[in-house]
């Protein structure tokens, strides 16, 4: 099955380096370009790419809001969007998560890697790249207040669940949870999948959104669980 992309970035030879990259692959196939986030909308929104490949920083509109409205646009739920960084220390790491990105890439990921995460991506997984991962979780537990705020969402978890949100949090994957919960990556992935349906999250990367601002995630040592 072929994946379609939409490539932005407000740098010609970038997006074209992009676009024969992501060409190269069988399975891939890049159907627009975009110079800026505005174009970036309305081409989605014509022609909804599996998995847009985002800039950040750009004119006219830039990634954030633009994949903010990609994802809440009529028909955006099948659209994901891999936001690609200069910089894992990026101040709008935090912004473009809490406004719908599926996961971070830095520009100078190796090609092969690139490619895979966009298959990840298409597959309805999120991705978070180690060091941004770390990233998020330093600016959700700075901005967090000192007390976890009531979620009546969490209410629905099963404690089991609870402890599976948690090192999603962390930023572990189904055959980490697996070690560390001593169950099988199978039944990791069922947890993880339940999740996903119960908080009415798009993957992963929304589900470390939820972990810590729900305040479950306590802000002394990030990615401890609140007592």
């Amino acid at each position: 099955m072929t994946s379609s992309v939409l490539v932005v970035d407000d740098q010609a030879l970038v997006r074209g380096a992009f676009t024969v990259l992501v060409n190269s692959a069988e399975d891939l196939v890049v159907v627009g370009e975009a110079a800026d986030g505005a174009e970036a909308v309305r081409i989605a929104g014509e022609r909804r790419p599996d998995v847009v490949l985002m800039d950040v920083r750009m004119s006219e509109m830039d990634g954030i809001e633009a994949t903010r409205r990609i994802v809440s646009a009529a028909g955006g739920e099948t659209t994901r969007v891999l936001i690609l960084t200069t910089f894992d220390l990026d101040e709008y790491v935090y912004e473009a998560l809490r406004a719908g990105a599926s996961g971070f890439l830095l520009k100078d990921t190796p090609p092969a890697d690139l490619l895979a995460a966009i298959r990840i991506i298409a597959a309805g997984e999120g991705l978070l790249a180690p060091s941004v991962t770390r990233t998020l979780i330093e600016e959700f537990a700075r901005r967090q207040p000192p007390e976890a705020r009531d979620c009546p969402v969490l209410d629905a978890l099963t404690p089991r669940e609870r402890e599976v949100l948690v090192l999603v949090g962390r930023g572990r994957s189904n055959s980490e949870i697996a070690g560390e919960l001593h169950m099988s990556v199978a039944t990791a992935k069922t947890h993880v999948s339940r999740l996903l349906a119960k908080l009415g999250s798009r993957d992963r990367a929304q589900l470390v959104v939820v972990a810590y601002e729900s305040g479950l995630m306590s802000v002394h040592g990030a990615g401890e669980p609140a007592q």
